[in-house]
């Protein structure tokens, strides 16, 4: 990143400082993984009954938030040196932008072979994957002003720095956002899993159904389940569990199964007189 700054102030080259920009938060944003990690480690405790798990889904929040503010940055300085470029030296910038695609490659590497079921793991890829792209695009823009002498390539390639910054942002702010508003995982239907719990044999209704993600790869459900009046309602709940565990892949379930209520039926006697 130092290199970058250097030589993106020696070259002129909004590609390189944008590089630089998205390599500060690739750093920050693995620390900050990292700090998430441990915490989530910690075991449910005192108020926190389920645990420092969302820690995780916050610091991908954080990673979304930084990749939205600095790509629209680079997006307002990319459309002011298109409209006045600067003079960029093409050769600075390839060589860093060469060098950092080999440092890029071996990181993404490295994340790639770690648990990406985890938001915070898959902000840390995303953003180290996204230098990845950059430094391409930079090399690219590098090879233009090189050989063409178009000095508003390295804007350019600044754009696509900014537009996968701004993508990878999305991606992560939605993510995190499904979690913190309490929607049903990516892939689940709620209406698909009342339907089944209803056609189980024996119950009569299912309502208060609730599928939420405590944090990422950690789903639960919670429902109020109505069977007959005869019906074996510890039977039932275990029968409903294994439905929910074997189709839907949800194991941490809370249901709360009551027996139908027989239908009050008033009697000629009972009945108000005129």
């Amino acid at each position: 990143m130092a290199v970058e700054v250097t030589a993106g102030i020696l070259a002129q080259s909004l590609a390189l400082l944008s590089d630089a920009a998205h390599m500060l938060t690739d750093a920050g944003a693995i620390a900050l993984s990292l700090v998430a990690l441990r915490l989530a480690e910690r075991p449910a405790r005192g108020v926190m009954t389920y645990g420092l798990g969302r820690a995780e889904i916050l610091s991908a929040q954080v990673n979304g938030a930084t990749l939205l503010v600095l790509g629209l940055l680079v997006v307002y300085e990319a459309v002011r040196r298109l409209v006045e470029p600067p003079v960029v030296e093409g050769a600075p910038v390839l060589v860093v932008a060469l060098a950092g695609i080999v440092v890029n490659l071996a990181a993404a590497r490295v994340l790639a072979a770690a648990n990406r079921e985890s938001l915070n793991v898959e902000g840390s890829f995303q953003h180290v994957l996204n230098d990845l792209y950059a430094f391409i695009a930079t090399a690219l823009a590098a090879i233009v002003i090189l050989t063409t002498g178009f000095s508003r390539a390295d804007p350019i390639a600044s754009l696509v720095v900014a537009a996968l910054m701004l993508w990878s942002a999305y991606r992560l702010l939605r993510a995190s956002g499904r979690v913190f508003l309490e929607a049903a995982p990516e892939g689940v239907d709620p209406s698909a899993i009342g339907r089944a719990l209803a056609a189980q044999p024996g119950v009569v209704e299912v309502h208060d159904l609730h599928v939420w993600e405590v944090t990422s790869g950690f789903p639960a459900l919670s429902a109020h389940v109505v069977v007959g009046a005869d019906a074996d309602c510890h039977a039932a709940r275990r029968e409903l569990e294994r439905v929910l565990d074997e189709r839907f892949d949800l194991h941490h379930t809370t249901l709360q199964i009551d027996h139908e209520e027989p239908a009050q039926l008033l009697s000629i006697e009972d009945s108000p007189r005129r």
